[in-house]
């Protein structure tokens, strides 16, 4: 018997799904007699069948995948009419379960299980009971919105085997820290992170020519480099994201530490500060479970 989908099922690729309209009343007693035996391009698993106005969903097992078509030896009808929302949306990609899930949540309806969506080139895929996966991003601000973050955004819009993904920004604030730790002066790692911070502010990769009586607002990195510089510790209040991940659930995190690849340490996957896009996609992937184990250095 043909169960139900997994929440967050899309067809992929959207392809397998056919669209038709059809004359029957959009009803299991009448669809399924109706589709039994019917020939289907052999990729087909899913129905968006359409009469007038009303749209239903079914999902279908074929005799063979070996012809270019084949019968229908078993129908089910997922969602009737009063169950699926339709929606037209050009510039939604439709391959892409993040962009599936954000047409149906501005369009959601109670009762609804399936949202069909026609997006860009007119093509057309369904979302069952879209449920996001919900991703920390923790991350160090200004830049807002901050790199990493913004990254992930990317890597989220063009990885189809990503299952939908709600990204949540948790921001270590530079000005945050400052006004709770005031100090005559600061020292922050770089000039990326310029801002106004109620003192004096220098930068520790231009290599400040004097050690000054400074508060650092950085990493364990940026205290390596401020030891080799001037051969001490100052006073600092730490920013390493990595450290400020806890169990709140799946979290991305960037580490200066790590120079290259990815680490999986419980429910935080952590990048290098300098991360490329192949590296947060890997961490996305470990996170939502798409990724192979070896894909990642377990810690």
């Amino acid at each position: 018997m043909i169960p139900d989908p997994a929440p967050n099922t899309i067809t992929r690729p959207y392809r397998g799904l056919s669209v038709q309209e059809v004359e029957v009343p959009l009803t299991e007693l009448d669809l399924v007699p109706f589709l039994l035996g019917r020939e289907v391009y052999r990729r087909t698993d899913y129905l968006v069948l359409r009469k007038g106005s009303e749209t239903a969903v079914v999902a279908v097992r074929k005799a063979s995948i070996d012809p270019l078509f084949s019968p229908v030896v078993e129908a089910r009808v997922l969602a009737v009419p009063e169950q699926v929302v339709s929606i037209s949306s050009p510039e939604t990609d439709v391959g892409n379960a993040t962009a599936l899930a954000r047409a149906a949540h501005a369009h959601r309806r109670a009762g609804a299980r399936a949202y069909v969506v026609q997006g860009r080139y007119e093509h057309v895929n369904f979302i069952w009971e879209p449920a996001p996966v919900r991703i920390r991003v923790t991350e160090v601000v200004p830049p807002k919105p901050p790199k990493l973050f913004a990254m992930a955004e990317q890597v989220v819009a063009f990885d189809e085997d990503l299952p939908p993904i709600e990204l949540v920004l948790d921001a270590v604030d530079i000005r945050d820290l400052a006004a709770a730790n005031p100090a005559g002066r600061y020292l922050l790692p770089c000039r990326g992170s310029s801002v106004d911070l109620g003192g004096e502010v220098a930068f520790l990769d231009t290599r400040p020519a004097r050690r000054e009586d400074w508060l650092m607002i950085g990493c364990e990195r940026s205290l390596q480099f401020h030891r080799h510089f001037y051969g001490d510790e100052p006073p600092r209040v730490d920013i390493c994201p990595r450290r400020r991940a806890s169990d709140a659930g799946p979290t991305l995190a960037k580490c200066c530490l790590l120079e290259r690849g990815m680490e999986l340490d419980g429910s935080t996957a952590v990048v290098p500060w300098g991360s490329n896009l192949d590296e947060i996609r890997s961490a996305l992937r470990r996170l939502t479970g798409v990724a192979r184990l070896d894909e990642a250095t377990v810690s």
